[in-house]
């Protein structure tokens, strides 16, 4: 329920506006650039760079991450097959 936690927060701040998806994932990128840097005490493109690889991404939207060394962020997604309403033994 952390994503509910999020959006609410946003909605409070942004009257009328629920977050999107790119909402969620600016929060993501600049929280933990932020924590990078505050680990550091630095500004410094390589150093920030090489630590925000390091740090495993974690916040209240997306969970626990990694980051690549390419730079992309891998997180869990979930596959769902439903059954056919005539397939399923119960209401």
């Amino acid at each position: 329920m952390n994503t509910r936690k999020f959006a609410k927060r946003f909605a409070e701040k942004t009257p009328g506006r629920v977050p999107s998806q790119i909402h969620a994932g600016a929060y993501s990128a600049t929280l933990h650039y932020l924590k990078a840097v505050a680990a550091l005490g630095d500004k410094s493109t390589g150093p920030v760079l090489a630590q925000t690889r390091k740090t495993p991404v974690q916040d209240i939207v997306f969970g626990n991450d990694s980051i690549r060394e390419d730079g992309r962020v891998l997180h869990d997604m979930y596959l769902f097959e439903v059954k056919k309403p005539e397939e399923s033994k119960g209401p």
